[in-house]
Formats: C-alpha cells, sequence, structure tokens
C-alpha cells in the first residue's frame, strides 16, 4: 500500500456533542472512493473485503454496489462500471442504487486506487462508532427513564449487546419508490428472449419494454384461439391486457414497431388469402340482390292470376340474396378505435382482435373522448370472455365469447389520470391490466450499439407469423391442460398469493381488485409460453410444470411493478398510514417502542386494529426506519420479552 492520503475529512458528520453537522458519523467520500477503486483496480478487492465489510456502509446503495463487486469478482468475470451496472440491471437493483450515471460516478471520485484499503479502514472504524453510540444512546436512554425497572434496563443492555453488530444506514424516503424487478427474459422461451434481449440492447431500452410486448404479441397470435383449463370448469382464455409506462424520449414507437411487425405481415397475408373469396362473394350477392329487385318489380307490375306466383318467386329470390354472406376482411390489430368499432370488428372477426399502440390515447376514448359519456363494457367483458349482446338502433351485434388483446406503451403521466378516473376503478377496468414500469435510461445510453443479428430477428418474425396464421385459419379452439406436476405448481403459487389479499395485513390487500385476478392470468401466461415453447406441436400437449413456474416468475414481476402503478394512482393507503407513523415515531422520540405502546398513541380511526399498522410498519422497515426485535430472555421463568421495533436516529433526532 502506498503513502496514506492526507487528512482531515470533510464530509465526516458527527451527533451532537461532537459537531454542529448532525447525524451519525460517516464519510461518504471515502465509500465512494473505496468503490470507485474496485471498479477501477480490481487488484485491490481483496485487500478491501479483508478490511471491510458490506454492512460497514451508510448509504445503502454502496452496500449494494459493493456487494455486486464482490460478486462479479468471485465468478471470475471482469469488474468495471459497465459490467458492475449490467449485474444490478440483471439483480432488478441498478434504479435503487441511481442507475448506472451513479455507478459511474463512483469510479470518477478515486483520487488513487491505491488508497482503497485505507478508505476501508476509515469507513470500517465510523461504522463501528455509530454501532457503538446507538448501543451506548439506547442504554442511557433506558436507564433515564423515571418509569424504567432495573429489568428493563437490563434488557436494553440485552439488546444493545445483541445488536451491535449491526448500524443504521441513511434511510430511503418513503416519496422514493424502492426497486422493481426486470423483466425475467429468461422466462421466455429461447428465440423469443434472444429477439427481446437484442432489440433492447439496439434501441438501448429497458428489456421490460421489449418483454411486455412479447406478450401481447403472442396474446393476439392465441386469444380466442386457444385457452387453459386451470382445473374442472375453471378455464382461462389466452388474451391478456397488458402497458408499460416509460418517458417521452425512450424509443417506445422503435420497439413497438420491431415487435409487432410480424403481426402486420401475418395480417396482411391472411388478407391476400381471402380477398378472392370476399370478391366473389360480393359479386354473386351483388347478381343476387338485382334479380330479387327485377323480380320483385317484375311482380308489382302483375297483374291476375300470375301475380301471387311472381311475388313467391321475388321473396325466394331475396331470401337467397340475404342469405349470401360477405366474410369481411380479416383484422387482427386496431389502434385508435371508439368502443363502438372495436366491440363491431369483434363481432365480424369471430371475436378475437387486438388493440395494440404506442400511445395512451384508447383510455381517452373508454373514457367518452368521443361520445361525452365513458363505454367500457367491451373492454370489460372482452377481457374476461363474456358474452357480449349489442342491441342499438342502427346495429345488433352478438359474440358469444369475445377475446380482446391490450398491449399499449405509454407515458407514466397516463398512469396517474386514469387512476383519477373512478370508473376505470370501480367498475374494474385497471384491475384487467398487467403493468410494467420500468426505470428510463435516457442519459446513460450506449452510442452505436450492435444491431440485433439478422439471423435472430428472421427466426422471431418467422415463429410470430407462424403462431398467428395457424390459430387465425382455424376456427376451433384448442383448450391446454396442465400436467399433475404443472397443476400443483400453480396450486402453490395460489397458496402463497391467497394470504397476501388480506385487506389486513396483506402485501396485496390494498389492489385485491387487482391481485385476485393474478392466478388466472399467471395461467393465461403459461398457456402462451406454453404455444411459443412447442411451436409445431403444443395444441396437443398438456403444458408442463417448468413452463408454469416460468410464469410465475412473471407473474410476480408484474405483482411488484402493479404496487408501483398503483401506487403512483394513489391506491396505496400504507404509505400516507407510514408517514403518520412516522410523525408519532418522531414526535414520541423513542429509540425502542413495543407494538402495544406504538399503537397507543395512533388514531383509532386511522388504525382500528393492530393489524392496520402491520402494512405501514412493514413499509417503514422496507425503507430502512424501523427494525424489528425480540430481546432475549433474562431468565428461564415468566412471558418471553414482547418483540420490539428499534427507531433510526434520524425519526428521533426530527430528520427523517
Amino acid at each position: 500500500m502506498t503513502s496514506e492520503p492526507t487528512e482531515p475529512r470533510d464530509n465526516v458528520r458527527f451527533l451532537s456533542g461532537r459537531s454542529d453537522r448532525g447525524g451519525p458519523p460517516a464519510d461518504l467520500d471515502a465509500e465512494t472512493a473505496i468503490l470507485g477503486a474496485m471498479m477501477l483496480s480490481p487488484t485491490v478487492i481483496k485487500e478491501v473485503v479483508a478490511e471491510l465489510s458490506p454492512a460497514d456502509y451508510y448509504r445503502p446503495a454502496h452496500e449494494t454496489i459493493h456487494r455486486a463487486v464482490v460478486a462479479l469478482h468471485e465468478q471470475g468475470r471482469p469488474v468495471d462500471p459497465i459490467t458492475v451496472a449490467d449485474y444490478l440491471s440483471r439483480t432488478g437493483e441498478l434504479s435503487r442504487v441511481g442507475g448506472p450515471g451513479y455507478v459511474q460516478s463512483c469510479a470518477s471520485a478515486v483520487p488513487s486506487p491505491a488508497h482503497a484499503p485505507y478508505y476501508a479502514g476509515i469507513v470500517r472504524d465510523l461504522a463501528k462508532r455509530r454501532r457503538l453510540m446507538e448501543a451506548g444512546t439506547r442504554l442511557v436512554q433506558a436507564a433515564a427513564t423515571p418509569e424504567a425497572t432495573p429489568e428493563d434496563v437490563r434488557e436494553a443492555l440485552a439488546l444493545g449487546e445483541d445488536k451491535l453488530p449491526e448500524t443504521w444506514q441513511e434511510p430511503i424516503p418513503l416519496g422514493t419508490r424502492l426497486q422493481l424487478p426486470s423483466f425475467p427474459l429468461e422466462a421466455l422461451p429461447d428465440w423469443l428472449g434472444e429477439f427481446c434481449t437484442g432489440i433492447a440492447r439496439e434501441t438501448q431500452t429497458p428489456a421490460d419494454l421489449a418483454g411486455t410486448l412479447a406478450l401481447s404479441v403472442l396474446a393476439t397470435a392465441a386469444g380466442g384461439r386457444a385457452s387453459v383449463r386451470v382445473r374442472g370448469r375453471w378455464v382461462e382464455p389466452t388474451n391478456l391486457y397488458i402497458v408499460v409506462a416509460l418517458p417521452p424520449a425512450n424509443r417506445k414507437s422503435a420497439v413497438f414497431a420491431a415487435m409487432t411487425g410480424p403481426l402486420y405481415e401475418a395480417e396482411k397475408k391472411l388478407v391476400a388469402e381471402v380477398s378472392g373469396r370476399i370478391v366473389e362473394a360480393e359479386l354473386t350477392r351483388k347478381v343476387a340482390q338485382e334479380s330479387a329487385d327485377k323480380a320483385a318489380a317484375k311482380a308489382a307490375n302483375a297483374d291476375g292470376p300470375e301475380k301471387d306466383a311472381l311475388v313467391a318467386e321475388a321473396i325466394d329470390l331475396a331470401q337467397e340474396a340475404d342469405a349470401l354472406v360477405v366474410p369481411p376482411s380479416p383484422r387482427l390489430l386496431a389502434d385508435d378505435a371508439t368502443p363502438e368499432t372495436v366491440s363491431t370488428m369483434l363481432s365480424e372477426q369471430g371475436g378475437r382482435l387486438s388493440v395494440m399502440s404506442a400511445e395512451g390515447g384508447i383510455f381517452d376514448i373508454i373514457a367518452g373522448r368521443y361520445s361525452g359519456t365513458p363505454n367500457m363494457e367491451v373492454f370489460l367483458k372482452g377481457h374476461a370472455g363474456d358474452r357480449l349482446r349489442v342491441d342499438r338502433r342502427t346495429r345488433q351485434e352478438y359474440i358469444e365469447a369475445p377475446a380482446l388483446t391490450m398491449g399499449l406503451a405509454v407515458q407514466p403521466t397516463v398512469l396517474e389520470d386514469i387512476g383519477k378516473h373512478r370508473g376505470f376503478d370501480g367498475r374494474g377496468l385497471l384491475a384487467r391490466f398487467l403493468y410494467s414500469m420500468p426505470a428510463s435510461l435516457v442519459g446513460y445510453r450506449q452510442i452505436n450499439p450492435a444491431p440485433v443479428p439478422e439471423d435472430v430477428t428472421g427466426r422471431y418474425e418467422r415463429n410470430i407469423s407462424s403462431l398467428t396464421l395457424s390459430l387465425a385459419r382455424t376456427d376451433d379452439e384448442t383448450v391446454l391442460d396442465l400436467t399433475p406436476a404443472a397443476g400443483d405448481v400453480l396450486v402453490a403459487y395460489e397458496n402463497r398469493i391467497e394470504p397476501q389479499l388480506r385487506a389486513k395485513g396483506g402485501k396485496l390487500g390494498h389492489i385485491a381488485k387487482w391481485a385476485g385476478k393474478l392466478v388466472g392470468t399467471t395461467a393465461r401466461l403459461a398457456g402462451l409460453l406454453h404455444l411459443a415453447g412447442h411451436l409445431e406441436d403444443g395444441y396437443g400437449r398438456p403444458i408442463e410444470a417448468e413452463t408454469v413456474e416460468a410464469a410465475v416468475a412473471l407473474g410476480d414481476y408484474f405483482a411488484e411493478h402493479a404496487l408501483a402503478v398503483f401506487d403512483l394512482m394513489g391506491a396505496d393507503a400504507a404509505k400516507s398510514r407510514a408517514q403518520t407513523v412516522l410523525d408519532v415515531l418522531g414526535t414520541n422520540g423513542w429509540d425502542v417502542v413495543s407494538r402495544r405502546d406504538l399503537f397507543a398513541k395512533l388514531s383509532r380511526s386511522e388504525f382500528p386494529t393492530v393489524a392496520d399498522l402491520e402494512p405501514a410498519v412493514a413499509l417503514l422497515e422496507d425503507h430502512g426506519y424501523l427494525k424489528s426485535h425480540t430481546p432475549p430472555r433474562n431468565g428461564k421463568r415468566g412471558r418471553p420479552p414482547a418483540p420490539r421495533y428499534l427507531v433510526h436516529p434520524h425519526v428521533r433526532e426530527g430528520r427523517a
């Protein structure tokens, strides 16, 4: 190790009594310098690891980056800002640490990589001081409390000793969106995952955009032509409603065009196949109608006994002309269409249609942009497959089992706006969509990336076209069964999800309208993955357990993103309740508090029962404001100590 850098360290922050800066002692410059040194000079990684534990960092993002660096090093892979950012992106943690720009900034902040072990010693020593100060503060406060018993003081001492190996890190503000998982491209069949990876790299867009649109493309191909028998009479169609939200300048249109291109080409082929029959049918009907009109005119001018015969002949010809049906031109896709147009097209196309758009205008149309009155009936029934009957003065339509697919790429503000429309949530429209809200890469994109290999593009286009055409050319619906093992996987998933739907304490309780459909939607995803994975014989074989496991991975992905989206739309009451708890903790200045004492200070109107407190506390734990702890038993007799919540110093000091 070379010469040591000079002191003092200007950004060291002390607790009261030592400096007027406030806050636990920490050196953020030293932390970033360590990380940058390890990325610029991997030879120092071993020395740093010998000195420093990941938990010694004060800033959570630094701990996460440290773990990524060590993981890459242990795997024998290159370690630099690009590989570390890629690793964090694949683990779904890149956005939480501040994006690729922050990773790069750590490398730019290194005075000398050779000094990394010395910086590690600084960070380690400050972490020890934070732990000791926290344990001491806890003990002093317990002893200074007038009503505290000697047992309470001993409990605080035991608590301090027990928690000494840990330290508080910088909490994540409640307004900050926690990390969201990246789209699990590995859940897709190889040919599909390769193209999504390639188009994401070529356009420098999140893989989520291509991945979610790929599922919409599969649903367009199979919707209305295949369904999945979950068990008994529970059968799920394979159409989907999916919306992915990204800010402007994220090249949504480019990815959208690449993913949907084969569908439009397949539609052209279907039109070309029936164009001759359509012309023939139109001409035949025109001739028949003209013959019926002539017969009717002749019958009108006739007199005497022959009139009855001519009238009968005219009636027969009119009925024959009316019975001649001109087949509609095939349509797979719609875009800027009113609900009335969508229902008409569904009727014409045998109950299957896909609304695909790189904009969110369809929500304005549903809300009544043209009519002034919201009309979402076709979109509600088109997702569930419920019978749709339209009786108007100008038209009558009946669709036995509509299968409507929607694949939309919108701006996040669109989701905020539709969340304000009570009708969308009240009627259950929002609960029918799968949501994806990836982090934007704008500002961190690679310039002039490699295009998608031609063989990968060709395979994608051929397979999507083949799947679409093979299903479109048949009127029969394929019902896909699950193997016993696959059924067990889905039942296990259902058992895992069901408790999360509870209104009190359930992770998904506040979005139960959406989450209650998650298992069925996962079965739909399994059906699509099965057909895409078995292009030649998928119709005649059951869905296997491995495919359902891949669908479950997608279900988990969409569940996490749905929580974030409904939070954006104002559906999550847990955050406002968490803020209430945070305010109460700060007002009372607790460093340790029991659940009972905390509950006693809260309003019964907002927290009627202790169970109502649990989601808020869980959220505060996720953000680093609280830690749950059960003190060790001091003796063999009596009840065990009640669980406690450890409170972050920032809360006590009014800086939360």
